[in-house]
């Protein structure tokens, strides 16, 4: 079997390729404006500051938030998810979450346990990646403060229901990480009564690395992470209280929010629902055809279930290293293996310590390559 030109399957890292006019964004940004918006009354930096709020207004849209002051642009989502879990969360609140979540919610969460003293409740969930709504508001207590969803495993694709979640969130703040969903699966903040919204630009909204944000509901506040200049209230040696700028200190990322627009352009125009469709029908066929493979075990939700474009595997008699290893050098096949940044979706779904091979097409990816990554598997099998 001859080797393939690269196949990238690793989308639920990083989308790629980029769609054209994101790079074209980036290129003209770089070559035609300051890059410094909001310090200067020249043009070019209120070109840029035009570039921003442009952004901003997409973003408030697209996440069908009603204010954008109330959009905040951070380097990824885990910064987003910090500034969250820091400043919402006081000695003795409870905090209910997942056995599903990604170490950028984890981590933060277990440092405030042991530095903060907040304790923690796990929902408990199926060996598919699935949870219950209805078990929440048997774990809800008068210290919740908040809870805190994954909307889209990044190990096995499963799917929270979020409208479901929002209705049984009782007093408590609900957070969601939509870094896997957003850009795919339609997300509503006031619908779903979502209070804080976290998202990365680089995943499924097309933008480069080094994008991200939050959305906060109007009303709530918090204390910013970082402080520092913000071009705003400069004769104060405090920071301002003004939404976005409390949480935007230093210069930001003219370039990669510039981008980020032309990526959330994109959807719009080729429709949030056709990327969908092409991503579903795709890893459908990745399912039905590694449910053929001998040895091969697909984890995650059954078949026929809504489910995101990730497909984690393991094969017996193989680590996952030595098959992410074996596709990319004699195939040509890019894919992830390990834990994925996740160790606590790894243990409830029973792939904890070794992890599994995760494939995860994009948009961008075709027929023949799923195909040909299919045949691979097959014959590593073989040769096992």
């Amino acid at each position: 079997m001859p080797k393939s030109p690269p196949i990238y399957l690793d989308n639920a890292a990083t989308s790629f390729p980029k769609p054209p006019e994101v790079v074209e964004a980036i290129c003209r940004l770089v070559k035609e404006i300051s890059l410094s918006p909001g310090r200067s009354a020249h043009r070019f930096s209120l070109a840029a500051s035009r570039v921003i709020f442009a952004a901003r207004e997409l973003t408030a849209d697209f996440f069908g938030c009603p204010d954008s002051s109330r959009v905040v642009f951070t380097s990824n989502v885990t910064e987003a998810l910090n500034v969250g879990l820091f400043g919402l969360l006081a000695p003795g609140d409870q905090v209910l979450t997942t056995g599903m979540e990604h170490n950028s919610v984890m981590r933060p969460l277990r440092y405030l346990e042991k530095t903060r003293g907040i304790s923690l409740a796990i929902l408990p969930t199926s060996a598919t990646g699935a949870i219950d709504p209805d078990d929440i508001p048997k774990r809800l207590n008068s210290k919740t403060r908040l809870i805190i969803i994954n909307h889209l495993s990044n190990v096995t694709g499963s799917l929270a229901d979020l409208a479901a979640i929002g209705k049984r969130k009782g007093g408590a703040l609900l957070m969601v990480d939509a870094a896997q969903s957003a850009g795919v699966f339609p997300l509503e903040m006031e619908a779903a009564e979502i209070d804080f919204l976290a998202f990365t630009g680089h995943k499924g909204l097309f933008g480069p690395t080094g994008t991200g944000g939050f959305l906060l509901r109007p009303g709530l506040k918090l204390p910013p992470l970082k402080m520092g200049g913000t071009g705003s209230n400069s004769e104060q040696e405090e920071q301002p209280q003004l939404m976005p700028d409390c949480y935007e200190s230093g210069t930001p990322n003219t370039l990669g929010i510039g981008g980020l627009a032309a990526g959330l352009e994109f959807i719009r125009r080729t429709g949030r629902e056709t990327i969908r469709l092409k991503e579903e029908h795709l890893t459908r066929l990745l399912l039905e055809g590694a449910s053929q493979i001998p040895g091969l075990t697909v984890h995650g939700p059954p078949a026929g279930a809504e489910r995101g474009a990730v497909v984690s595997l393991t094969m017996a008699g193989r680590s996952t290293a030595d098959l992410a290893f074996l596709l990319d050098r004699q195939y040509g096949v890019m894919a992830r293996a390990g834990l994925h940044c996740a160790p606590a979706a790894h243990r409830s779904v029973g792939t904890f310590p070794q992890g599994a091979l995760r494939l995860s097409p994009g948009f961008f990816n075709t027929e023949a390559e799923i195909q040909f990554v299919l045949a691979a598997l097959e014959q590593i099998g073989i040769g096992k």
